[in-house]
């Protein structure tokens, strides 16, 4: 198999600048919904880049839960490794690949964690084997086995069987807050359409095309 020939012809009518909201979050919005519309798999499934304070970079995917005009919002174990790099450095950019639609959206921003009591309303909203795998999971760590995390959720679904579960100390939520988008739609012969949003000081935000 040649991975050299795997190749797909982008054919979408284009993104236009005339086309775009001026405001990205209503530009994301709009994107957002059509995602949905077509029922993607995981529309909400965002790749989190972040860098440690010696910039050694690392990726994963997690679900955004909520966004706003303050930012996006997701959740994790805050003594986990993307946890322990935010600490580090927060600036952070967040990739949301629609490939059905040809698009993808990038966002560059800062992570700041979300208050508590934010934090409480979402988990009271999960399924309750979410809430208890929050609390037996020590993300990142190293296991010997699978079957010692599996323990733990009987575990903890024992301690916590008829009885709500508590809100564990080491998990929430961050928020990204955005000061810079760029919506990426493909076109054929590599010839792709990309905008870029940046925040300007008065919070105003400036579109530039860029060259594919």
């Amino acid at each position: 198999m040649n991975i050299a020939d795997l190749r797909k012809e982008y054919l979408s009518q284009g993104l236009r600048r005339k086309d775009l909201k001026p405001d990205p979050f209503e530009q994301f919005e709009l994107w957002f919904q059509q995602a949905c519309q077509a029922e993607l798999l995981e529309p909400n499934a965002m790749i989190l880049a972040t860098a440690s304070a010696t910039a050694a970079p690392s990726m994963r995917t997690v679900l955004l839960k909520y966004f706003d005009r303050e930012g996006f919002v997701f959740f994790t174990n805050y003594e986990s490794k993307k946890a322990r790099q935010i600490q580090e450095n927060p600036q952070v950019s967040l990739l949301f690949l629609w490939l059905p639609l040809e698009r993808q959206v990038q966002i560059i921003g800062t992570a700041v964690k979300i208050s508590t009591a934010e934090t409480l309303k979402y988990f009271a909203t999960r399924p309750r084997g979410n809430q208890i795998g929050a609390w037996c999971s020590q993300q990142s760590s190293v296991i010997s086995s699978r079957q010692i995390i599996e323990m733990k959720f009987e575990e903890f679904a024992r301690k916590f069987q008829n009885r709500e579960i508590p809100l564990p100390s080491f998990w929430g939520g961050y928020r990204v807050i955005p000061h810079g988008f760029e919506f990426w739609q493909g076109r054929p012969n590599r010839l792709h359409d990309r905008f870029f949003y940046s925040r300007q000081e008065d919070g105003s935000w400036e579109i530039q095309r860029l060259s594919p």
